[in-house]
């Protein structure tokens, strides 16, 4: 089993920035592609950003490229994103989530974090 922790979460004005970090344990991590996933109230979640298992390859939804960054440091078994630009429409809970297999752009995967919420005034 993986387990997965989100922390960063919080109130910030359009236009700013936030970090997200996720931590990861349980088990050795970096065989894992990883993703962020959101959920904004009464929507369906969906996918943000994903990052293979060596930080070569990543995948951006459309509403998020170039605004925001995945990366991820194995050594400290940690995965973070970097949001920059923020909008409001990027409100919603943010979860951290691990897939086993190759990095692909979807909401499927094997292990979730709780969640941290952001919310972005106008």
């Amino acid at each position: 089993q993986v387990q997965l922790v989100e922390s960063g979460g919080g109130l910030v004005q359009a236009g700013g920035s936030l970090r997200l970090s996720c931590a990861a344990s349980g088990r050795t991590f970096s065989g894992y592609a990883m993703g962020w996933l959101r959920q904004a109230p009464g929507k369906e979640r969906e996918f943000v950003a994903a990052i293979n298992w060596s930080g070569g390859n990543t995948y951006y939804a459309d509403s998020v490229k170039g605004r925001f960054t995945i990366s991820r440091d194995n050594a400290k078994n940690m995965v973070y994103l970097q949001m920059n630009s923020l909008k409001p429409e990027d409100t919603a809970v943010y979860y951290c989530a691990a897939r086993l297999g190759l990095v692909r752009p979807t909401t499927t995967y094997d292990y979730w974090g709780q969640g941290t919420e952001v919310i972005v005034s106008s």
